[in-house]
């Protein structure tokens, strides 16, 4: 049965609350409603196609309706599309969970499933508090986390998150942390300069664990780039001291690479970058190339160990989602990873990222840009009222909306962050769809920041 647009929007309308979106001003728009897609573009009702410019919320690396992953979930299903992970195992999460050891940074030996970037934080959460518990250590039960960071919208992942926008609401209902400040450099908590600052930053975070002396279970952060944060990338060397902080103090960390795993940085995981080697890592988006929920949780042998026992000393890890190692999930997983893994895609991505940098420049001429942050094929343009104060435009003004609506002329649909436009394209796109999401987006700025009167 076809529906027409028009009976699809009322309903959508009447019945639909979506997600970090104002309902009250959702009800006065028109609405995109999406009903296929193909290779890196998604297409609406009326026919309309847009390039997805943040890769369907930061998931998809191959495009859209890949025939490999294709035929595999249709294989899958013909055999079996689930059975639980609770006193049963099965093939594919078997085959994953190897495939994922080979390439993750060393000593991260067990892989645990959940559905999502939020439940692996929870799970990571969970495991890093319990292994100290387990280990006699009853008093490290603190967690640090940084300024606009995010990790999730669970209740444990909010605990640690750190954008007020998002969080002050829900500060009733979290568990206490102590927060260290961002290695945001456009906007430095210390109005200090890189590399003059000497990653003060980061030395505040052995100031905290000096001040809490053998209280502190471990730190979460997003390595390299603090993706919901407004796609704040961190200087060279950040990432490799808060390391070093955590190994001398005995601090377990914790690597939430949701947004930024499985190439999105230009290695395989940002912490290749500096060559950490974190103990816990979480990851999901673009692990099953956005077809399906699936995350992973993965920790060091050492971790692991402490939650062996007897049944009746209850070590057991009490925690687990129903759809915990999904045949489907796990399927679309081992067919994205044996695509990504291949050593033409690798090296054309790097291509890519070379361009994207090189053509992302010519943002910088324009009036209201006051910062490109870009890691890979990750990217945050700034807009700001006043370029030489940094001044923020005032929120009523919807700048970032505004630009996001008006590149949808050029085909392209993108979702900004505030009045941070993000520019995350699927790892697939090719050099010419670069140029054109970088032309279109100077021209979307332009329009709005500068050909307006407020």
């Amino acid at each position: 049965m076809k529906y027409s647009k028009a009976y699809l929007e009322y309903l959508d309308k009447k019945y639909i609350w979506h997600p970090f979106t104002q309902m009250k001003e959702w009800m006065d728009e028109e609405i995109i409603i999406i009903t296929r897609g193909k290779g890196n573009y998604i297409y609406d009702i009326d026919g309309n196609r847009y390039f997805d410019g943040v890769s369907s919320l930061w998931c998809n690396i191959h495009g859209h309706i890949n025939k490999k992953i294709n035929e595999a979930l249709k294989g899958q299903i013909d055999k079996i599309s689930h059975s639980t992970f609770l006193g049963l195992t099965n093939v594919p999460a078997i085959l994953l969970a190897e495939k994922l050891i080979k390439i993750l940074p060393d000593g991260l030996t067990r892989i645990f499933y959940s559905d999502n970037g939020s439940t692996a934080v929870e799970v990571a959460i969970k495991i890093a508090f319990m292994y100290w518990q387990h280990k006699g250590e009853l008093h490290k039960k603190r967690f640090i986390h940084l300024n606009n960071g995010y990790h999730g919208d669970t209740i444990g992942a909010v605990s640690v998150g750190g954008i007020p926008l998002f969080h002050n609401a829900f500060k009733p209902l979290l568990f206490p942390t102590i927060k260290a400040p961002s290695p945001y450099c456009y906007r430095c908590e210390f109005n200090l300069k890189y590399p003059s600052c000497n990653l003060l930053c980061a030395e505040k975070i052995r100031t905290i664990v000096e001040e809490n002396p053998n209280e502190i279970a471990a730190l979460i952060l997003e390595p390299i780039v603090q993706a919901a944060g407004g796609i704040i990338v961190s200087p060279p060397g950040y990432l490799k001291k808060v390391k070093e902080i955590c190994s001398k103090y005995g601090i377990l960390l914790i690597a939430d690479e949701v947004a930024t795993g499985f190439m999105r940085t230009g290695k395989m995981f940002a912490v290749n970058h500096e060559e950490i080697k974190p103990d816990i890592i979480c990851l999901s988006k673009g692990l099953t190339n956005g077809y399906l929920p699936l995350a992973v949780t993965a920790t060091t042998e050492e971790i692991f160990s402490a939650f062996l026992g007897g049944y009746d000393e209850f070590k057991t890890f009490f925690h687990g989602h129903t759809y915990t190692g999904n045949q489907l999930s796990c399927t679309a997983a081992l067919v994205s990873l044996k695509l990504l893994l291949k050593k033409e895609f690798i090296k054309r991505v790097e291509e890519k990222i070379h361009i994207f940098e090189k053509n992302l420049k010519m943002l910088s001429e324009l009036k209201h840009v006051g910062d490109i942050r870009q890691k890979g094929l990750m990217a945050g343009i700034e807009l700001v009222e006043d370029k030489e104060s940094k001044k923020i435009y005032n929120y009523s003004k919807r700048i970032g909306h505004r630009v996001c609506k008006e590149i949808r002329k050029f085909g392209i649909f993108l979702r900004p962050l505030g009045d941070v436009i993000v520019l995350m394209p699927p790892l697939s796109i090719t050099q010419s769809e670069i140029k054109h999401l970088i032309d279109s987006t100077f021209k979307s700025i332009k329009e709005v920041t500068e050909k307006e009167v407020f």
